[in-house]
């Protein structure tokens, strides 16, 4: 059975940072891209960074580029997402999230192709 469970969530003013973890059970976590998405009240849930098998290449969503920093630890089975400068529009549910191929070449943003999500963890950021 494959769980995904988040931690770290919170509320913070803003310009302050918190770091997320996702830790992962029930899959050879080595051998998947990752995800965290982020689900803000009203609106549909987005893709917030990604980080692949393998070489560990990432990307981000433009709106949280150069605050965030996703990153994995293969021995702990455990995915990060450090988050800096953190603004009130950052507020938002955030998921983790484990691509359904094993081994996919190619790190996606898109919210299908993942099979696999967390529970949430809710980040508040106030002004």
């Amino acid at each position: 059975q494959v769980q995904l469970v988040e931690s770290g969530g919170g509320l913070v003013q803003a310009g302050e940072s918190l770091r997320l973890s996702c830790a992962v059970s029930g899959r050879t976590f080595r051998m998947y891209n990752m995800g965290w998405f982020r689900q803000a009240p009203g609106k549909e849930r987005e893709f917030v960074a990604g980080i692949r098998w393998g070489n560990g290449a990432t990307t981000y969503a433009n709106s949280v580029k150069d605050r965030f920093t996703i990153s994995r630890d293969n021995a702990k089975t455990t995915m990060y997402l450090q988050m800096n400068s953190l603004k009130p529009e950052d507020t938002a549910v955030y998921y983790c999230a484990s691509d359904s191929m094993a081994f996919r070449a190619v790190l996606t943003t898109t919210r299908g192709a993942y099979d696999y999500w967390g529970q949430g963890t809710q980040v508040t950021v106030s002004s």
